[in-house]
């Protein structure tokens, strides 16, 4: 619905590259027996020092390792490795918990030579179950970290709970006459209801930035994005979205005055909205990915906010999940937003085919909208014609299968 922007057309997609394609990183997954037979444990290793950036959940209960990530990056700013275990969240587990987490800290370090707080630490799974740490250890022994495609699919999988795909992408562009890239990789599929974070995303690049203006822009391209997806309205403890950036391409340092930095900030957008459309589709029980685009709100946050509302709507998702064309179901979450709404100017739309105008319903076929309805992407669109603000949301459909994962999740 909207165009793209001449910075947007500068960024190249490349399919077939991941969190391995920057220049400088390395990264391997192992099976450490947390799980039955899947890998479950996986590391990223920038051969050089790395600027780095994250944001987190704003749960009361934040995790042990995500307490741990942030006593790392405050020393220095600086970091060389993340290390991430999925099957065990680590999360409401008390002063064990913590210390696990430290040493799970202090084992990568010593496993790669590097001081501890140069280690972040990630970790998913099961909340209120403590770390077996003498399979994270025997796992971190024989963990080794490449740069061949296999390397990247490994960590990839190791760090997946309920997911039923991998997620990566990876992007580049021209800065300072260089090819600066950035490549992604993350997980998630249930408990997505994000707030500062989602999940757990990891992004490196080889671009030369400082962590101060590499946070900022995180933290600005985060609301936009991962903060933008829900699968199921709730917000985990472990979530967290990081990134390294080492400085490996030769580009001049980039910030808000550098003729490039609206490039870079794109390259950083599309990353992130990537991997974020991934969750969303990968929802628990999904079948499709529903995306929402909204114009004409009062401000770019409150489209986002309604936008959101809709996507996370269990009407809205439960209509598209049946193929039934209700509009009802979307004009119900906008009327829920606290956002300025006025009911007489409302326009909504399902792919091309228009449901309302003006808040006045308009005849449409209903066999064509259910036609459109059975594809695996359900684009709405909604115009509210009181100001220039826009925003988009995704969220996926709610399935009986989500019932079925999430009442065995444990099991």
């Amino acid at each position: 619905m909207y165009q793209a922007t001449t910075d947007k057309q500068l960024i190249k997609n490349i399919p077939d590259g991941g969190i391995l394609t920057p220049k400088g990183f390395q990264c391997g997954g192992v099976h450490a027996g947390l799980r039955y037979t899947k890998l479950d444990l996986g590391m990223i290793v920038s051969e050089e020092l790395a600027s780095c950036a994250a944001v987190y959940t704003t749960s009361h209960f934040q995790a042990a390792p995500l307490v741990v990530t942030q006593e790392s990056i405050a020393k220095e700013q600086l970091l060389q490795a993340i290390v991430v275990n999925s099957a065990c969240a680590n999360a409401c587990t008390g002063e064990q918990g913590y210390q696990d987490a430290l040493k799970m800290r202090s084992l990568a370090a010593e496993k790669i030579g590097v001081p501890e707080h140069h280690v972040a630490v990630a970790s998913t799974g099961v909340i209120g179950e403590f770390m077996q740490m003498e399979k994270i250890q025997n796992g971190i022994g024989k963990l080794s970290v490449g740069k061949a495609i296999e390397d990247a699919k490994d960590f990839q999988t190791a760090i997946l709970t309920t997911d039923t795909v991998m997620k990566s992408c990876c992007y580049s562009a021209e800065i300072d006459g260089v090819t600066v890239s950035m490549g992604g990789a993350a997980k998630g599929s249930g408990m997505i209801h994000p707030n500062m974070a989602t999940m757990l995303g990891f992004l490196t690049t080889d671009a030369k930035v400082s962590s101060e203006h590499l946070t900022a822009a995180l933290k600005e391209v985060t609301n936009t994005t991962f903060n933008q997806i829900t699968v199921d309205g709730d917000t985990s403890t472990n979530d967290m979205v990081l990134v390294m950036a080492n400085g490996t391409a030769g580009n001049q340092p980039l910030d808000p005055t550098h003729p490039d930095w609206t490039v870079f900030m794109e390259l950083l957008k599309e990353s992130c909205a990537s991997l974020a459309k991934q969750i969303a589709k990968d929802g628990e029980g999904a079948t499709k990915l529903i995306e929402i685009s909204v114009a004409g709100a009062m401000s770019d946050e409150e489209a986002r906010m309604i936008g959101k509302q809709i996507a996370g709507s269990n009407l809205v998702k439960t209509a598209v999940y049946g193929a039934d064309a209700n509009w009802g179901r979307i004009i119900g979450a906008i009327g829920q937003s606290p956002s300025s709404i006025n009911p007489k100017t409302v326009d909504i739309y399902l792919g091309e085919m228009a449901m309302l105008k003006g808040s006045t319903p308009v005849d449409f076929d209903e066999d064509e909208a259910r036609e459109y309805l059975l594809n695996d992407k359900v684009e709405i669109f909604v115009d509210l014609h009181l100001g220039d603000g826009k925003g988009m949301a995704w969220g996926c459909d709610l399935s009986y299968d989500y019932v079925k994962i999430n009442a065995s999740y444990r099991t």
